[in-house]
């Protein structure tokens, strides 16, 4: 009796159940350990916890955020990565470079001077060649030039005619120091038009001296010679005279040639477009007629077409060209299959009409101007 009062009396202890269980493993997982009391065993304390977590929070909290990351630095344009590349001198450096480049074209005239010395008797007979065939045609025989003074053909002989032939062999030495010096003002894209740009200028420049030489100065001189035949005066050419026409008519339809180059240099240094050059042609062709009027030797319209229908053609090559560089700056292309197609069109029109001239009435092909003789 007295057992079971005292079991009843005294107080059970708790069973240790399921969650006390589940309590002792998160105790074991967590930083916190459960309070121990002696009369009901084991149990979880949340103030415990919270007292244990809350600070670390609190910490965090306190604790500034992080600084964003700065932003990435924005892409580079291609024009202004090529602006980069670009050199940049001062104007002291500009006049040296540009004292570096005027000697070395002078020593490059130099070599070609020297060069030509050593054949000035026949580049003589080569210039002298339209004055003989020009007083042959019109019945002057001997056909020779007069000399005047005893210097004379020694200063244009052995100094005038080497110089003007070095002009034209030193060229492309010339044209590549005036392309050194402006290159580094362009973009590194622009910069790979050396070659093309050397080309095209020397070429021009040496076409039109041989188009002055081989048309515009023989049908001129003809025309200069012969207008006093009917007048009872015979022709008599010095040497000084004819050279100096010579040298006009030939440098200047030289430079003249460099039409197309000039243009699309200026479109190079964004100076022109295409769209401006066809919208004001009419005002290009009448320049281009003046031009052509102080070149000409004679005052008649047919060797002044001579001079300006060239002219003509070549400033629209040049604004051709300097559209092919705008469809290039835009990433576009041209179609050049059309554009061969037209032009293999009108060349198998123009062999036909030649044919037919040929076959049908009898004209004949002559190595000369009009190429084609009845």
């Amino acid at each position: 009796m007295s057992s079971d009062a005292d079991k009843q009396g005294a107080p059970e202890l708790a069973p240790p159940n399921d969650a006390g269980n589940a309590s002792q493993e998160v105790s074991t997982t967590t930083s916190y350990s459960p309070t121990v009391d002696d009369s009901y065993g084991y149990y979880d304390d949340p103030y415990a916890y919270e007292s244990n977590t809350v600070p670390a929070v609190r910490e965090q909290a306190a604790a500034p955020p992080p600084p964003p990351p700065p932003p990435p630095p924005p892409p580079k344009d291609e024009e202004d990565m090529e602006e980069e590349s670009m050199l940049r001198m001062s104007f002291l450096e500009h006049l040296e470079e540009l004292r570096t480049r005027i000697i070395r074209a002078l020593m490059g005239l130099a070599v070609a001077f020297i060069l030509s010395l050593t054949f000035c008797n026949q580049l003589w007979l080569i210039v002298r060649a339209p004055a003989k065939d020009a007083l042959m045609q019109l019945g002057v025989n001997p056909p020779n030039l007069v000399q005047i003074t005893p210097m004379e053909v020694f200063s244009i002989v052995w100094v005038k005619l080497p110089l003007l032939t070095s002009v034209f062999l030193a060229s492309p030495w010339v044209l590549w120091q005036v392309w050194g010096f402006i290159s580094p003002g362009l973009y590194r894209k622009e910069r790979r038009l050396a070659a093309p740009f050397i080309l095209a200028s020397a070429g021009l420049f040496v076409t039109g001296g041989l188009f002055a030489y081989l048309v515009a100065f023989r049908y001129g001189l003809v025309f200069l010679l012969g207008i006093g035949r009917g007048l009872d005066i015979a022709p008599m050419v010095t040497v000084s005279e004819y050279f100096d026409l010579f040298v006009n008519v030939t440098l200047g339809v030289g430079l003249v040639f460099e039409l197309p180059v000039l243009i699309f240099f200026l479109t190079l240094l964004r100076l022109a477009s295409p769209r401006f050059l066809l919208e004001h042609s009419r005002y290009a062709i009448l320049l281009i007629v003046v031009v052509a009027a102080i070149v000409t030797p004679t005052p008649d319209i047919f060797n002044l077409l001579i001079f300006a229908v060239p002219m003509v053609l070549l400033y629209f090559v040049g604004v051709f060209a300097s559209y092919l560089l705008v469809l290039k700056r835009e990433n576009r292309r041209f179609p050049w299959k059309y554009a061969l197609l037209a032009v293999a069109v009108i060349l198998l029109a123009a062999a036909g009409v030649a044919a037919l001239a040929i076959l049908k009435y009898g004209y004949k092909i002559v190595p000369s101007w009009p190429f084609l003789i009845r």
